[in-house]
Formats: structure tokens, C-alpha cells, sequence
């Protein structure tokens, strides 16, 4: 076992940043990512996760709007640079309400909305239930794929909250579901699906954080084909009496 140990950074800034659609917020992040800044974390929130945090937060001077949440690690004059490399890359897609702090409390309060997200988006309908599901895919995709899901939930008639770890490509749909009811857990089964494969075809994975579990075993065989009956042998190697989380990832 190897332990690797960081320093903690001389200083740590963070921003937030509002735009006029997903598609911008989108692209912004596709634009900083491939200019270089050495950014430490990008996350989106969609204008209904937004409208469900400022709701349930009681935040103010927030918009419904997709909103950017950024973090900034280095040197003092290091953070500086690459807030207002990031502010001009904003101002090109449109991006409003910049602000930026390296302030602890402040920053906190920057990140409330994104650090009460989940909450937030299960108090949407609180006679149902939130089911999350993930996917990731290159940033060149990024923008299409969140697009094309946005889309996809709004026609199969869900409110889904959106949140993404922008930076690295993954995305979180929140879906409200009544357990009982057979043909909803059906539909978001259905649109689930859409998801995970679209994410696949646009070369990326069915999962990029949540892992496969039991609810992705179908897809990891889609995604990976016969690199699955590796991932078998080596799991009856490893494990003849399968004992050890029996059911999950790959069925033996």
C-alpha cells in the first residue's frame, strides 16, 4: 500500500458564475479545461437545481440559471490569474454575476447551493423518492450529452435536477419516483437506459462515480464485451467461493 500525501495549498479561491443557458455554461467548461488553467474543481448546477437550492437554502442573490461553481488552488497571485483568466472565458459565453472570494467564510457561502444540492433536490416532491444515476463522457460531449438528457427526462415527463462534476465529465440526473407506482419505476428504468447508452456511444462510461453495482452489470457487458470475461476469471481467482460482494459488478 502507497500513501501519497499533498500539501495543502498556499491559497484556495473560489467563484460562482450564472449563464444564460446550459449549453454556455457547457462550453465554458470545455474552453477552461482545454486552455490549461490549473483548475482544482469545476461543478455545474442546471436552472432547475438551481430554482430547488435557492428554494430550499433560502439563497439569495441567485438566478434560476445553469450556474458554475469553481475552485482555485496555488499562490496567492497564482489564484488571481486563474479567476480572471476563467472571468474572461465566463464573459465569452455570456456568463453574468461573477463573483470570487478566497475568504473562508465567503467561499462557503459561495458553495452553499452546491453543497446542499442533493437535499435540495430530493425537497423538489417530497411524497417521492430520489433515485441518482451517473454517467460520464469526454468533455468534447459534455455539452450534447447534458443537453440530449435534459431533453430526454423533460419529454418522458420528469423534473430532473442535473448536477456535474464538469471538469471531469460526469453528471448526476436526479430522478423523483413513486416506488409503488409500476409504470413510473418503468419509465425512469426506460430513460435511465437512454441515458447510460447514449453516454456510451459518445465514447464514454455508464458510470463515473456511483460504480456498477447491481443496477449497471447490463452495461458494463455493453460497454466492455469481452473484457467482462476477464473481469469473471479473475473475480473466481481471487474469490472460488464468491463470497465477497456476491451479485455485484459481474455476474459469476
Amino acid at each position: 500500500m502507497h500513501l501519497k500525501l499533498y500539501g495543502i495549498p498556499e491559497k484556495i479561491a473560489s467563484a460562482v458564475c450564472q449563464y444564460p443557458t446550459l449549453e454556455d455554461a457547457v462550453n465554458s467548461v470545455i474552453l477552461t479545461i482545454q486552455t490549461g488553467v490549473p483548475i482544482a474543481r469545476i461543478e455545474l448546477l442546471d436552472s432547475l437545481m438551481m430554482q430547488c437550492s435557492i428554494d430550499y437554502s433560502d439563497l439569495q442573490g441567485y438566478e434560476a440559471k445553469p450556474t458554475l461553481f469553481y475552485e482555485f488552488h496555488g499562490t496567492e497571485t497564482g489564484v488571481e490569474e486563474q479567476a480572471k483568466l476563467v472571468r474572461e472565458i465566463a464573459d465569452d459565453f455570456g456568463g453574468s454575476a461573477f463573483q470570487w472570494t478566497v475568504d473562508t467564510e465567503e467561499r462557503n457561502q459561495l458553495w452553499q447551493a452546491r453543497h446542499d444540492a442533493y437535499y435540495a433536490g430530493i425537497a423538489l416532491d417530497p411524497t417521492k423518492l430520489g433515485m441518482s444515476t451517473d454517467v460520464c463522457v469526454p468533455i468534447s460531449r459534455l455539452a450534447e450529452c447534458i443537453l440530449a438528457t435534459e431533453e430526454d427526462t423533460r419529454s418522458s415527463g420528469f423534473q430532473c435536477p442535473i448536477v456535474g462534476h464538469a471538469g471531469d465529465g460526469n453528471f448526476h440526473v436526479l430522478f423523483m419516483l413513486d416506488p409503488d407506482d409500476e409504470d413510473e419505476v418503468r419509465r425512469v428504468k426506460e430513460c435511465n437506459r437512454r441515458i447510460v447508452e447514449r453516454a456510451i456511444a459518445m465514447g464514454g462510461t455508464c458510470t463515473g462515480e456511483h460504480g456498477i453495482g447491481v443496477g449497471k452489470m447490463d452495461y458494463l457487458e455493453e460497454e466492455h464485451g469481452e473484457a467482462v470475461e476477464l473481469m469473471r476469471t479473475l473475480k473466481r481467482a481471487y474469490d472460488p467461493l464468491n463470497i465477497m460482494n456476491p451479485g455485484k459488478m459481474v455476474r459469476v
